[in-house]
């Protein structure tokens, strides 16, 4: 049985690989992640088949970041795919333009605090304002909500203090990060495990790599539902 708190993220290089491993998924996984690695390879068409031949849900990670009128214009174009959840970076300009672009759609706007990749070093070498990134996590993600968004992508080890913001009442939190135990780290450096994230009140887990990189990705799929709900 899915559970759609549970998001596949797709990061294969094309449709063709990416419908393949839905397919070894099947009823096991319901909502799936489509990020800017597969854009050029189909991602947009395998979103819309996904939705609309399949019935699953979809999460666009394009993390978009423009000057307003483009970025108002860009969601406006994306929503008519009739996904479910859109990224954008979190600064408050660009999510108000964003809300204006998907007004009137289910589309969900979701805002990019700190990735999940980075800690304070990189923000240093970012030029990030010094202080604490979890403070500076909790800081955007306040600003994102006040300007529109309808949820953060955060990590988990932020997610509690999210959750806790009067601003997140009735919002959505989205986690990467979140890594089974035992489960290799790769490329992040702020993570938890699947009941951690859900005992911090995030509303979706995104896992890729443990899932898709399993000799049998639904019973992968299955054993993170499965300790989600420990």
């Amino acid at each position: 049985m899915s559970d759609d708190r549970l998001i596949v993220a797709l990061d294969v290089p094309n449709i063709l690989q990416g419908l393949e491993l839905a397919g070894r998924l099947g009823k096991a996984v319901s909502f799936y992640k489509i990020g800017l690695g597969m854009l050029t390879g189909g991602g947009l068409a395998l979103a819309n088949e996904l939705k609309a031949e399949h019935g699953k849900r979809i999460f666009l990670d394009m993390k978009l970041f423009d000057i307003g009128a483009t970025v108002e214009a860009a969601v406006r174009g994306l929503a008519q795919y009739d996904l479910d959840l859109l990224t954008v970076h979190g600064d408050p300009q660009v999510v108000r333009a964003a809300a204006e672009g998907k007004a009137g759609t289910n589309l969900k706007i979701m805002a990019v605090t700190i990735l999940t990749s980075l800690d304070r070093a990189d923000l240093d070498a970012n030029l990030i304002k010094p202080g604490d990134l979890r403070e500076i996590t909790l800081e955007r993600a306040a600003r994102a909500l006040e300007a529109g968004a309808d949820g953060v992508i955060a990590s988990p080890q932020e997610a509690a203090a999210i959750r806790a913001l009067p601003q997140a009442k009735g919002k959505l939190i989205v986690t990467p990060g979140v890594r089974p135990a035992g489960a290799a780290l790769g490329d992040q450096k702020r993570v938890a495990t699947p009941a951690q994230a859900i005992a911090d009140g995030v509303d979706h887990i995104v896992v890729g790599r443990p899932i898709w990189q399993a000799a049998d990705p639904a019973a992968a799929a299955r054993a993170i539902i499965a300790e989600m709900s420990l």
